[in-house]
């Protein structure tokens, strides 16, 4: 069987949608607030000196904690179906065509899977997943960031037996790179 492993951000979208489903969910002005406070937390993550999934729980939190999950997701359909232009489409055919032909399709993202789902409705999306308590976002993520090794983790928790498949995989950044070394065949996106 093959098996396609592909990355979200920068791979089958020219940005990260993180910032962009931000700022389309909240506004510009409460976006550029956020980001200011979050500022010296976010310099310290492109150092290396702080955690990246900390620093996107920190920032995730404060722009969505306390909002109902009915509301997020609502957020998450409108944005996929508004923001389609930040496809890459020749990445987007190769995907349908592979999933055409027998084949499996993950889509493996440190973005929270509510809003990579709806651009992507028939594949299975392997994301950052959020905790909700009572019908409403604590803040907190309920799985690791699925970013790095989290990435091989979560492919091999989905489909544990290597030698049953061939593994393809595309990414473009550091986040991508245990999984495109743990691929058969690897893909970097530019």
């Amino acid at each position: 069987m093959k098996l396609y492993a592909c990355d979200f951000d920068g791979t089958l979208t020219t940005r990260d949608t993180l910032i962009e489903f931000i700022r389309f969910a909240c506004g510009t002005p409460r976006f550029i607030l956020g980001f200011l406070l979050h500022a010296p937390l976010l310099v310290l993550m492109k150092l290396g000196l702080y955690d990246n999934g900390k620093t996107k729980q920190r920032v995730f939190s404060w722009f969505f904690k306390g909002m109902t999950i009915d509301e997020f997701n609502r957020l998450c359909k409108d944005f996929a179906h508004s923001s389609r232009h930040l496809l890459r489409p020749e990445m987007v055919r190769l995907l349908e065509q592979a999933q055409a032909e027998g084949s499996k399709v993950l889509i493996v993202s440190a973005s929270i899977d509510n809003w990579v789902q709806p651009f992507f409705p028939s594949f299975t999306i392997v994301g950052t997943q959020i905790e909700i308590i009572d019908g409403l976002l604590t803040g907190r993520f309920l799985t690791p960031n699925c970013y790095g090794q989290e990435k091989v983790r979560r492919i091999l928790a989905l489909h544990p037996d290597r030698s049953d498949y061939h593994l393809i995989a595309y990414g473009d950044s550091r986040g991508d790179r245990e999984m495109l070394a743990f691929a058969d065949e690897a893909h970097i996106i530019h």
